[in-house]
This record gives C-alpha cells, structure tokens and sequence, in this order.
C-alpha cells in the first residue's frame, strides 16, 4: 500500500464581492460587510424581472493586478480573476515568482519542483462572457449597420425615434475576438494558472455548477495526500456578467433568486424564514496553495490548516434541487468523517451550503440537525457576498481555512428567525476550533465536502 501524504494550506487568495483580496475580504467578512445591489439598468432594455438584485464585483482594474495588454485581450475575466487570485495565494504562502518571458509576462516559482506541481480548478460555466459577447457581434453586427443605413432614408421622425431606441438596445461589441474560443473553454481557467507560473504537473478544470470549487479543492488533495504531486494550486472561478443580463434572466425565470426588498440591505438571508431565493453573484475566484507537509516543512512554509478530508456522492434524482430525503448528502458527510478518523461531535465549525432557497435550505438544516446533533458552529458566506457558482466552494473553504487560523468566523448574515435550532453564527468572537467542515451541493445532484484541521 502507498504511503499517504499529510496535506497542509500554505496559502489563500480571494477575490470576492466583499473584497477584491483576501485579507480585505476577510475583515470584511469579520465585520459583516454584505454586497447587496440593483442589477444595471440597462439589463432592463431587454426584460422584465421578478428579481432586481445582485452582488457585483469591487470595480476591477486587470492591468493594476498585474496583467499585461496582451494577457488582458487573450483571457477571459474568468480566467483573469483565478490567475490574480492564485498570485496572491503564492504571496500568502511566502512563495518567490521569477519572471522567464516578460513578452508573455509569465513567472516560475524558485523552489518548485514544476514537474511535480499541479493545477486544479473549478468553474461552472468558464468563459460564458466571451462566448455570448462574440455571439452577440456575430449575431447582431450586421443587422446593426442595416438599421443604420435604413435610418438615413427615413424622414419621419417618430420612425427615427424608434428605430433609434432599437439600435441602442441592439447592444453590439466592440469587435469580434479573435481569441473566442480559447477564451471561452472552461479548461481555460487551469491552463492560464499552469502558464502564468509555468507548472508542467496535472492541470485539470473540473466542472459540476455550484459544487465545482469544492470538488477541484478535493481532488487536488487526493493528488497531494496519494504522491502524484506534492504541490498543487486548487480553487474555482466563476464570471458571470454578459452585455445583456441573459445568464440572470435564466436563474429569474426559475424563480431561484432573491425578491426585492426594503432595504435591499436585508435581501439576502440563508436560514431565515423570511428567505426568498440566493443572491446572483457577478463572480468571484478562491484560491488554495495545496503542500505535503514534507515540501511545506522543508520550505520553512506557513502552515495555515491541514486538509484530512474529502468526499462526494451524487443524488441521482433531480437537476435542480437537492434530493427530498437528503440520503446521498448524509453518506457523503459519514464517508468524510470516517476518513479522517474522527467523531461528528469533533467538528467545531460547519460553512454550510445555505443558498437562501426555500427547499434546499430546509433540507440542508435538517441533515445538520440529524448528523451533529451536539451544535457545532454554522454559517453561510453565501449570506454576505451571494452565489458565485463554481467558485462558492473554493471561497468556502478559504473561510474554514481563515476561520481556524484566526479562531474565529463570520456571522451568518441577516439572520433573524432561523429555520433550525442550530448554532449559528450570531456573534463573531473568539471560539476553540479544531475541525471546520465545508459542504457543497450543485445542479444535478453533485454533492461535494471538505475536512480541515487547525494547523
């Protein structure tokens, strides 16, 4: 039988709504700083929506975070916001970046043995922005500059006037790029990691929606803990925001998001009775540094957490929603204890899924309730900085990580009449945490958890 590696996290980075970097973010967090805004206005040129709301992204400027024009034209926001979120992580974790190609702006990292680094990420949709952006110049370029040209014949001016406010909700790129498909490929957000600091190890995009952050984090443990690598840089990304809100407008139509409210500041709550849906994120990236513990040590490394286990299952029952009897969810959290070998009644802290929707939420609290009946800690990030799809999890567990450094963690947002008698988070304060537990679930019926220990 192979040897198995103890996993240790060397190093974080989040870009988030609530913080464009991890420490940022983080205070934030401690501070209860939720994102709650109005979708822009000029979604509204092309629906009506039951949902008004969203978490957008701090105003990101890609060549101050380090990008050159050409990486910038090249990569999809997507895939921009993972790689800046992974620089940071390697700063955390007290890495050196030497540049090897300035034309290309790309870095090794002294110390490393490449050929035994990896890369593994999560995203849901990976570049949904450039895919519908350049559908979108294909698709209405052309009708555009007919409009225009019919425009100079027509004298009548309430015909102008129409044609007018046609053209300008026609909203049309700038260009056709003629990058699109790379851009657009979800193996992208790996592959642009792998490049920038030059990692020939596995470099693998792992995709199930909502759960894919947690199961790229998961999988790039069991590469570390089994030998294949003994450096792995693991998250998820997720970038959501097209010219015309249509990806919004799908979740709206589903009736999943959150309805307006007054103040929109109270909007978003998980676990509240009061809770009408999750809130839209823009987007958002979380990043880990994944070590043995021998590479960590050698290197004279921080050592924020160990990571003692993974697991996942799938319901097999719906696309949209968790399983009513939550079966497959509960041998997922068993298999995880057992794994690492301890007692329910050890975990200290759980960052549960907690989206805010009526059923899942409901079912979510039920299992808790059922599996750890002695109350350990709950919370949901998703209540401060809403739903990023596929870099939720990864977000997640930059949270338990940051929770068991600090010996403490955020409150569980807006949270006024919970569903449960569970422990939740009211009180940001000091607390002995050993064991912190991170759970995802996703479309489908992919369920995803994480384990970690306090360093």
């Amino acid at each position: 039988m192979s040897q198995k590696h103890r996993v240790v996290v060397t190093g974080v980075g989040v870009i988030a709504a609530n913080g464009d970097n991890t420490e940022t973010f983080w205070q934030n967090c401690l501070k209860d700083v939720g994102i709650a805004e109005s979708i822009p206005a000029h979604w509204y040129d092309y629906a009506d929506y039951k949902s008004t709301l969203w978490a957008p992204l701090p105003p990101l400027d890609f060549k101050a975070l380090g990008f050159n024009r050409m990486e910038i034209m090249q990569r999809d926001p997507v895939s921009l916001l993972i790689t800046a979120a992974a620089h940071q992580a390697i700063e955390h974790a007290q890495l050196k970046t030497e540049l090897i190609n300035k034309r290309k702006n790309t870095f090794n990292l002294p110390g490393i043995d490449a050929l035994r680094a990896g890369v593994f990420m999560g995203t849901g949709s990976g570049g949904y922005t450039t895919l519908f952006e350049n559908q979108a110049h294909h698709l209405l370029q052309q009708p555009h500059k007919t409009l225009a040209e019919v425009l100079t014949r027509i004298t009548d001016t309430d015909v102008q006037a129409t044609l007018e406010s046609l053209m300008a909700h026609l909203a049309v790129p700038n260009r056709f790029n003629p990058f699109g498909v790379p851009m657009a490929m979800a193996n992208a957000v790996s592959a642009s990691v792998g490049i920038k600091f030059g990692l020939h190890g596995p470099n693998r995009t792992l995709t199930q929606a909502c759960a894919s952050g947690t199961l790229a984090v998961g999988h790039a443990f069991e590469a570390v803990q089994s030998g294949q690598v003994s450096f792995a840089i693991t998250g998820g990304s997720e970038y959501i925001s097209s010219l015309n809100g249509g990806e919004f407008r799908s979740f709206d139509i589903a009736k999943t998001l959150i309805r307006d409210c007054d103040p929109i500041a109270t909007a978003n709550r998980p676990f509240d009775q009061q809770r009408s849906g999750f809130l839209f994120a823009q987007g958002g990236a979380g990043c880990l540094i994944l070590e043995s513990l021998d590479s960590a040590e050698q290197r004279q490394a921080p050592i924020l957490a160990e990571v003692v286990g993974y697991a996942e299952t799938f319901d097999a029952d719906s696309m949209l929603t968790l399983s009513p009897d939550g079966a497959q969810i509960v041998r997922m959290l068993d298999a995880l204890l057992a794994q690492a070998q301890i007692s329910p009644e050890q975990v200290d802290y759980i960052n549960a899924h907690g989206t805010g929707t009526q059923p899942n939420d409901s079912i979510e609290s039920q299992i808790l309730q059922q599996q750890f009946p002695h109350k350990p800690l709950v919370n949901t990030t998703k209540s401060l900085i809403g739903h990023s799809f596929g870099a939720s999890g990864a977000i997640e567990a930059a949270v338990c990580v940051l929770s068991l450094r600090d010996q403490t963690t955020h409150v569980c947002h807006n949270l006024s009449e919970p569903i449960a008698p569970l422990n939740f988070v009211r009180e940001s304060k000091k607390e002995q945490l050993q064991y912190a537990l991170s759970e995802s679930f996703a479309f489908g019926g992919h369920n995803t958890a994480l384990l970690f220990k306090r360093a």
